[in-house]
């Protein structure tokens, strides 16, 4: 059996995406048959920059070749950070062949607050990914967490509250739920490309 790659998409500025991503992806090589691709996108003003540590940027090679993608994004006033848009307002091509239609998808983010506009911006990255087609997934309330959680997570995908001063650390509820989502992912994936 062919191993099935996971795209694992995310911007992050302070850290707690990231982490979250992290996360995701220990989710997805939970699962036999399944491994994660970790990319992040530049910041607007950085050009053609490598980035000195971490994961390379995403290239749309990296979502063609794809079994199924998780994309997350910090709260920017309830919307998804302006490089991730950027980044996915390039895709047009791949809209217009097709190449992203019945994949499954998931999106995960992080906010200040607890109110602080989580699923405007889950739903917000959905957005892209219903248009080129991919079936996009929540949390379902069969995860013990989600029912349980005093911080982050939602039925539409994995999040963390970071605190004002992006302090706090991703709850032992807010990881579960990251994890399980990143393998749910994985394993809708190995369904579908059956």
């Amino acid at each position: 059996m062919a191993v099935k790659e996971i795209l694992v998409l995310y911007y992050s500025v302070g850290g707690s995406v990231r982490e979250l991503a992290e996360l995701i992806v220990q989710g997805i090589e939970r699962v036999p048959g399944a491994a994660a691709r970790l990319r992040t996108v530049p910041r607007i003003d950085a050009g053609d920059q490598v980035p000195k540590a971490g994961p390379p940027y995403a290239e749309l090679s990296d979502l063609e070749a794809c079994a199924g993608l998780a994309l997350g994004s910090p709260t920017r006033f309830g919307n998804m950070a302006a490089p991730l848009k950027h980044f996915l307002d390039g895709t047009a091509e791949l809209w217009r062949r097709g190449a992203l239609a019945g994949k499954p998808a998931c999106v995960f983010t992080s906010t200040a607050s607890l109110h602080g506009g989580q699923e405007t911006t889950l739903v917000s990255m959905m957005l892209p990914l219903l248009h080129h087609g991919m079936l996009v997934m929540g949390i379902p309330y069969t995860e013990p967490g989600l029912n349980a959680t005093k911080t982050g997570g939602t039925p539409y995908g994995a999040s963390h509250v970071s605190g004002l001063a992006d302090d706090r650390p991703v709850s032992d509820t807010e990881r579960a739920l990251a994890i399980a989502q990143g393998k749910r992912l994985a394993e809708l994936a190995l369904k579908l490309s059956a």
